[in-house]
């Protein structure tokens, strides 16, 4: 049996170079800071320091054996993501980090697959570049962020995007980024702590209430980090569905907000197999599936090993967490 991870950062190889190079062309330049070498996008928004790991194979495909994990979805650290650029460069952006990223799985293409970035501040050529990627390139989904240059997931705008998600059936991994953004949580990293999951319940908040799940019943979005607070906190959602209807938009979805997420994935690093083993009886088994955060240090870097302490489970639902959810995802895109 293949094992999966859907969470795992990268840059694809060639992609600083090619920024340092002509970064220009693609509305970027590589700038040296106090703590080494980072992005800078045009409008001036810059990336935190750029980790030399995250184009490094041969330490990736260690990283993996050691872990005991086949095969990684390669998605872009979520920084890179450049929805500030203009439209037509955000394009040219994205076509070519998908295709320095194609290159990548396929000089790997036994450990790697692809999840492609896609310029969501034009959602047209989002849904465009998505079916390129997909059909031309092989790529089995997307990374999108949590917002979209401020906007939320269920801004109208971004209908196209969803609908071409939902005509391929791929995968839709939904990754935190400036979360919480105006809270005081700079200090003490509350930033990633707790703005983090609190980001990815907001944005899966908005697909919900907001009816774009509703509408789109083929979507298949995942959440990192156990999905935030939305398995524990989902019931609540059901209240307000039905006690505040006239608040919470409930009258506009057929649905209750607990039967539109069971089109959910939640991945498992949550850090606690006490805490794995809750979610698969709150969401299901088969909608839970395996992801580290590699390479940061919040990830859970061994996260097999994790799941192994998870006594509750029987060998059945763990083969389905280490890979069989996701093998039967990626049967069900649409190519």
């Amino acid at each position: 049996m293949t094992t999966y991870d859907v969470h795992a950062h990268c840059a694809p190889t060639g992609l600083f170079d090619l920024l340092a190079r002509d970064g220009g062309r693609y509305g970027t330049e590589v700038v040296d800071t106090a703590k080494g070498r980072a992005v800078r996008f045009a409008g001036g928004l810059t990336t935190p320091a750029l980790r030399p790991d995250f184009d490094d194979l041969d330490h990736r495909l260690g990283s993996m054996d050691a872990a005991r994990v086949d095969v990684q979805l390669l998605s872009s650290w979520i920084d890179l993501t450049a929805y500030s650029l203009p439209s037509d460069v955000g394009a040219r952006y994205a076509r070519m980090f998908n295709e320095l990223l194609a290159e990548t799985v396929a000089s790997r293409a036994d450990r790697f697959l692809g999840l492609c970035t896609v310029p969501l501040q034009d959602p047209v050529v989002a849904a465009a570049e998505l079916r390129h990627a997909v059909t031309e390139f092989g790529m089995v989904g997307v990374e999108i962020a949590t917002t979209v240059d401020g906007r939320d997931l269920d801004d109208p705008d971004l209908e196209p995007f969803w609908a071409a998600a939902a005509e391929l059936r791929c995968p839709v991994l939904i990754h935190p980024y400036a979360s919480l953004a105006g809270r005081g949580v700079e200090r003490y990293f509350l930033g990633n702590l707790v703005g983090n999951p609190a980001e990815s319940t907001v944005a899966i908040a908005h697909l919900v209430f907001g009816g774009v799940l509703d509408r789109h019943p083929d979507l298949r979005p995942v959440l990192v980090h156990g999905g935030g607070f939305t398995p524990w906190q989902s019931s609540r959602w059901d209240r307000g569905h039905a006690a505040v209807a006239h608040l919470t938009g409930g009258g506009g979805i057929g649905a209750r907000p607990t039967e539109l997420l069971e089109r959910v994935h939640f991945d498992t690093v949550l850090h606690d197999p006490q805490l794995i083993d809750f979610l698969v009886q709150r969401v299901g088994v088969e909608r839970v599936v395996l992801g580290s955060d590699y390479p940061f240090p919040m990830g859970d870097l061994t996260p097999v090993d994790t799941l192994d302490a998870v006594t509750a489970l029987t060998d059945e639902q763990r083969r389905a967490i280490l890979g069989g959810n996701v093998a039967r995802l990626l049967d069900d895109v649409r190519r």
